[in-house]
């Protein structure tokens, strides 16, 4: 055990931070209710002071009576009648929209006890429904809806009746609220060339919303401006709710989103809080700090350093809204400004007559006249130390949980790898559980407990508390070994330091997923050592005798990793049933269609011999299955539009359980979408998906994009989120992606891509069955016959496989840090085949190749990669290895194949375009194969299990 390091504080001293109000607490007790949480709310008619007491007591099962107590006080005294809009501005999302009983419930539990938030909402992902229902495709600029005549029109109808809906739930509850759809803000043009009627907000005018509220009601705002000519102009939501914000300078901004906060883009952990002068530019050059959620952080920081530094912006889910407003611990993710924090080796960092006087104000060892000033500066002299803190001493070194200790500690971790640290039971400051769950072991007597994280052996332990009692480092009262060692034969030291009533008890927990947690319990004394070591084996009792707790046991025979489809009917899904009816390692445990539910899934039988049966699952039991770790991997076969609901119910139900309870050892069940929903980083290109609107998607975590071949294996490896690609632009961007990376392509004329797709690419429709009770059928949407043995061109310009192509392949431009777009034409034809993807690319070049110049590049690129086939220059070379077509390859090629084949060759007299010929089956590696790539990588799977193997041709 190498000598332990002082962390500032003597013995048993803390340096703490006052606790303030605990309107800026940031750390979460995460979703775990405690007992007698409402769950379901209901709201009874009764006079008005008794409905209020009993909103209030209905608040004291997610906090502390004192907790809300306090902040109902604080709250209430916020607004003037001069300026009674200082409560609280609450952006709701769009997707938020989708459940308005439990909006309505949460805005009603504030009107009921005599708050009034200033209510502005968007409207994204039901504006874009109604768009693509009308046959006008979504178009943005640098993640702005372009917004013509059209768009505007539709827009104002949408706004309307989503605040329409939204005032009537809220008054079907008996709570007031008042539309206003209008007359509050002011805008000019963003850029009308560019944007088109889009507005930048130059003015708000209070006196609506204040007019609002002075009539008992709740004031529901909508993002529409109007110019000074009396135009209507479109504003994101999310900007007019931060303009607002700085206009009113309320005491809470809260952003409601589906997803309940902002996640971490590797380790898929909620971020309990950002500090944003602490940690903004360090966040900005994170990897998966991209697009939507860059310009999100970008936006809260402007609009944070325009308000006083004691505002906050909360981003958090409808159902938490209580526990954010009326608890210390918040919920979702909290943004504020902070501080700047520091690590000194000597008080003199921060000068001594400043720590005096913080020693002299707030530490509670001093204030109870335990110890005096004098005596905690000469004891911190004895032995080494590191002063941590913040810039105004808010905390200094281990102090009391506010809301900027966590900033502190994550600083203190990254320096010590192992750590010991003491609390009190009957601590008011810091709650006992936090210490808990931050500590992988512990040992409570007398009232006094003592944690330890990085401590591996039963020896180490005790080595440990040894030495802290020899060098006087700790109090005997708080070491889990008995009185120091009595001479040979003396009687053994009895139970007797332990008061009556009072036992000796100890914990032990395994360090959760993603061991660098936000955050550390503290408690009065802090002592550290630099070396580096995991999990905990034993303890050692009161008397004095070992008592080992064992952790290792004999490895368990690998069992499968659990598979949940949803949307199996499809003939994708089929596809993937059979991939994994002969996979080593995954088994099929949930399959989920509507049409279906009772009927037996075709074609697959369990490791235990059975069948599986079809059932209807819905968002609850999904939540429920996330919750208990029932899945490894959920796999979303879905039509455009439909995945979000099941994707929030994944991430609720995961955001409710325990690291330890999740599946894949605390990283929870790996969701890979096969829809078009999740496919971009903005929400631009991505008009389909439901929470894809602007106002949500830089706000949700970010999806890795599932083409391994061209963007990597780790970052599947590592996501718990993945999108997998569409068929068409598997094949374009493979056909693609070598000349791009070498910078070949011919800046002025982008490449034109004509796509043949058997019409099993345009999925089925279910008919009713043939007798009555009866297996529901599904055909095909086309067939051979219905296009009389030729071809039907489609979606011939805009089509979204286009802009996926270009979206992605720019990220392998030379130069390119991504987020560009590389442009591409593409027309996709339906065929008279069942299956199976030819594509011809014609591609103007940037300098002069030659045909073997180009196969040499292709070859080069796809060198070892499985499911690829680089065909010969050489007909006849490719027709021994059974290549039909020769150079060019044909149905029979890719019909029925695991992977992609690229073939053609052909180059212009001039040598500046290239003519290439891909394919591949569009339910296997277009789909079902490629889905089962990602699923294998995201699990820890080998890639290409359960992929059948096939000889290159």
């Amino acid at each position: 055990m190498q000598a332990t390091t002082r962390l500032q504080i003597p013995a048993a001293r803390m340096v703490a931070g006052q606790r303030r109000s605990g309107l800026l607490a940031v750390r979460s007790l995460g979703p775990r209710a405690r007992p007698g949480v409402v769950q379901k709310r209901y709201i009874q008619s009764s006079p008005q002071t008794d409905r209020q007491d009993t909103i209030t007591r209905l608040l004291y099962s997610i906090g502390t009576k004192r907790e809300v107590e306090r902040h109902l006080r604080i709250f209430s005294s916020s607004s003037h009648p001069s300026q009674p809009a200082k409560f609280a501005v609450i952006k709701v999302g769009g997707a938020v929209l989708s459940d308005l009983d439990e909006l309505a419930l949460s805005l009603s539990f504030l009107y009921r006890v005599g708050l009034y938030p200033v209510i502005l909402h968007g409207a994204g992902p039901q504006l874009n429904e109604i768009m693509e229902n009308e046959g006008v495709v979504p178009d943005y600029i640098d993640g702005i809806r372009v917004t013509d005549a059209k768009t505007l029109q539709i827009a104002r109808r949408v706004f309307m009746e989503e605040n329409l809906k939204l005032v009537a739930a809220l008054e079907k509850l008996g709570t007031r609220a008042r539309p206003i759809t209008s007359g509050v803000f002011s805008a000019d043009y963003l850029d009308k060339d560019k944007y088109g009627l889009v507005g930048k907000i130059t003015k708000i005018d209070k006196r609506p919303i204040e007019a609002s509220i002075r009539a008992g009601a709740l004031p529901i705002l909508t993002s529409l401006a109007e110019s000074n000519e009396g135009q209507i102009l479109n504003v994101n939501a999310d900007i007019a709710a931060g303009e607002l914000a700085k206009e009113l300078e309320p005491m809470k901004i809260v952003f409601l989103n589906d997803k309940g906060g902002l996640f971490h883009g590797v380790t898929g952990e909620k971020l309990d809080v950002i500090n944003l002068d602490e940690e903004y530019d360090q966040l900005m050059k994170e990897p998966w700090v991209k697009y939507g959620t860059k310009l999100k952080l970008r936006e809260f920081k402007e609009l944070l350093d325009h308000l006083p530094r004691s505002s906050s912006v909360a981003v958090i889910s409808a159902d938490s809204l209580q526990k954010e407003l009326f608890t210390d611990s918040g919920a979702g993710t909290l943004i504020r400004r902070g501080y700047k924090l520091f690590k000194h080796d000597s008080i003199t960092g921060i000068g001594a007559d400043r720590f005096r006087q913080v020693v002299h104000d707030r530490d509670p060892e001093v204030l109870s006249g335990y110890s005096s000033v004098t005596e905690v500066l000469n004891n911190l002299g004895k032995s080494p130390y590191t002063v941590y803190g913040d810039e105004p001493l808010d905390v200094v070194a281990l102090g009391a949980l506010n809301n900027v200790i966590d900033n502190v500690f994550d600083k203190i971790k990254k320096d010590h790898k192992k750590l010991f640290w003491t609390a009190r039971a009957d601590d008011e400051v810091v709650p006992r559980q936090w210490h808990w769950e931050r500590a992988e072991g512990s040992f409570t007597r007398n009232g006094r407990s003592l944690f330890w994280y990085g401590v591996n052996k039963v020896e180490e332990v005790e080595e440990a508390v040894k030495t802290f009692e020899q060098n006087g480092r700790i109090e005997r009262v708080y070491l889990p070994v008995g009185p120091s060692a009595k001479p040979a034969g003396a009687a053994p030291a009895a139970a007797a330091s332990v008061p009556s009533g009072k036992r000796d008890y100890s914990t032990l927990a395994r360090k959760a997923f993603g061991s660098q947690q936000q955050g550390f319990g503290v408690g009065r004394r802090g002592l550290s050592s630099s070396t580096m070591s995991t999990n905990l084996a034993s303890l050692a009792n009161g008397r004095g005798e070992s008592r080992g707790y064992a952790t290792a046991a004999a490895a368990p025979e690998q069992q499968p990793k659990r598979v949940a489809l949803i949307g199996a009917r499809g003939y994708t899904g089929s596809a993937l049933v059979k991939l994994l009816g002969e996979h080593p390692g995954l088994e099929l445990t949930k399959v989920s269609s509507r049409a279906l539910k009772g009927f037996e899934l075709e074609g697959y039988t369990n490791r235990a011999g059975q069948k599986v049966i079809y059932e209807d699952l819905q968002t609850e039991d999904i939540e429920k299955l996330e919750a208990a770790g029932a899945i490894d991997a959920w796999v979303l076969a879905l039509p455009n539009g439909l995945a979000a609901r099941y994707v929030g119910a994944i991430e609720k139900g995961r955001n409710s359980a325990s690291p330890s309870t999740r599946a894949n050892n605390g990283k929870g069940g790996v969701i890979v979408d096969l829809s078009a929903d999740y496919r971009f980083k903005t929400t631009p290109q991505s008009p389909f998906a439901a929470s894809a609107s602007p106002e949500l998607t830089s706000v949700t975590e970010e999806w890795v994009y599932g083409l391994p071949e061209l963007y990597g294996r780790q970052s599947v490896r590592d996501a718990a989120r993945v999108s997998n690609p569409g068929c068409y632009a598997t094949s374009a961007q493979l056909i693609l992606a070598p000349l791009v990376e070498e910078g070949l392509l011919d800046p002025q004329a982008p490449p034109t891509i004509f796509g043949l797709s058997g019409y099993s690419g345009a999925g089925t429709v279910t008919l009713d069955p043939e007798t009555p009770g009866g297996r529901p059928r599904s055909a095909p949407k086309k067939t051979g016959e219905s296009l009389g043995g030729g071809v039907l061109g489609y979606s011939l310009t805009d089509h979204i496989h286009e802009r996926e192509v270009g979206w992605h392949l720019a990220k392998l431009a030379k130069g390119s840090t991504g987020g560009g777009k590389e442009g591409v034409g593409f027309i996709p034809t339906v065929a008279p085949w069942f299956s199976g993807i030819l594509m011809t690319a014609s591609i103007p070049l940037s300098k002069r190749l030659s045909a073997k110049d180009v196969h040499n590049i292709y070859s080069a690129r796809y060198a070892g990669e499985k499911l690829v086939n680089v065909f010969s220059l050489n007909d006849k070379e490719n027709k021994d290895l059974g290549r039909t077509g020769g150079v060019m390859p044909m149905l029979a090629d890719i019909e029925g194949k695991q992977g992609w084949s690229v073939g053609g060759w052909g180059v212009h007299s001039g040598g500046k375009r290239v003519v290439l010929v891909g394919g591949l089956d569009n339910l296997l590696k277009g789909a079902a194969t490629q889905c089962l790539q990602n699923v294998n990588l995201a699990l820890g799977l080998d890639e290409f299990a359960g992929i059948p193997a096939e000889e290159k041709m």
